[in-house]
């Protein structure tokens, strides 16, 4: 048996991928500030990270969610921006592509702010939005 001296292939160098989403200073700061405090639940394992994820509801039709997750779930994609970990829930993540997470504070409140371009409406009370999948190109 002969064996051919093929040529191999050249490994190419991968592209990175763009985060999904990320975080302003002022929120990651106050995502910061959040996790060093000891828990309600009276649990010593700190929380690991921000999970970020979409759900059906509101008069436009969807909403963001937001939690502190004690660990990634399988399907996850890991985000790592300013200091923090994002976990965004598998099913969101065409919804998200491209979204900033701000944290503002005016007189009447204190609130994470989703910068998303996927967004195509909101209702009037600003709790709900539609949004878009990504158009990949």
């Amino acid at each position: 048996m002969t064996h051919l001296n093929l040529p191999q292939p050249v490994p190419r160098a991968h592209r990175p991928r763009p985060k999904v989403v990320t975080l302003s200073e002022s929120a990651a700061e106050r995502v910061r500030e959040i996790m060093v405090k000891p828990r309600q639940d009276g649990a010593e394992n700190p929380y690991m990270g921000l999970r970020v994820g979409v759900k059906n509801g509101g008069c436009a039709g969807q909403e963001y969610v937001l939690e502190y997750a004690e660990a990634a779930g399988p399907l996850d994609e890991v985000v790592e921006d300013r200091g923090v970990t994002i976990l965004v829930e598998p099913k969101a993540v065409l919804f998200l592509i491209g979204t900033e997470i701000d944290y503002e504070v005016t007189k009447l409140s204190a609130k994470f702010v989703f910068r998303n371009p996927n967004e195509t409406d909101a209702c009037g009370c600003g709790e709900s939005v539609t949004i878009e999948p990504a158009k990949l190109d």
